[in-house]
């Protein structure tokens, strides 16, 4: 069993940055491949990046690439996103969440563990 815990979000202006934490409880953080999703109202969860356990691995939804950046630090059982030249379309709470398995998925069903969310607003 893992608990995630998300932390970080808040209002901010466009163009600016916030960087998102996830903290998981357990001795098993580096057994699993963390990700982040984001869910905007009245749309359908959406895949934004993923870590492979050891940390050496990441993978981005296309169109975020080079504004977000994910990391680890297995050593205090957290994951961070990186969020810079943020946009309004970037409204949304953020999730992240935990899967076992190696092989790379964006499907939201394919993870075993999911965080509360946490909001995140950028205004015009």
């Amino acid at each position: 069993q893992v608990q995630l815990v998300e932390s970080g979000g808040g209002l901010v202006q466009a163009g600016g940055s916030l960087k998102l934490s996830c903290t998981a409880s357990g001795r098993t953080f580096s057994s699993y491949a963390m990700a982040w999703f984001r869910q905007a109202p009245g749309k359908e969860r959406e895949f934004v990046a993923r870590i492979s356990r050891t940390g050496t691995g990441t993978y981005y939804a296309d169109s975020l690439k080079g504004r977000f950046t994910i990391s680890r630090d297995n050593a205090k059982n957290t994951v961070y996103l990186q969020m810079d030249s943020l946009k309004p379309e970037d409204t949304a709470v953020y999730y992240c969440a935990a899967d076992p398995n190696r092989l790379i998925t964006t499907m939201p069903n394919k993870y075993n563990y999911w965080g509360q969310g946490t909001q995140v607003t950028v205004s015009s």
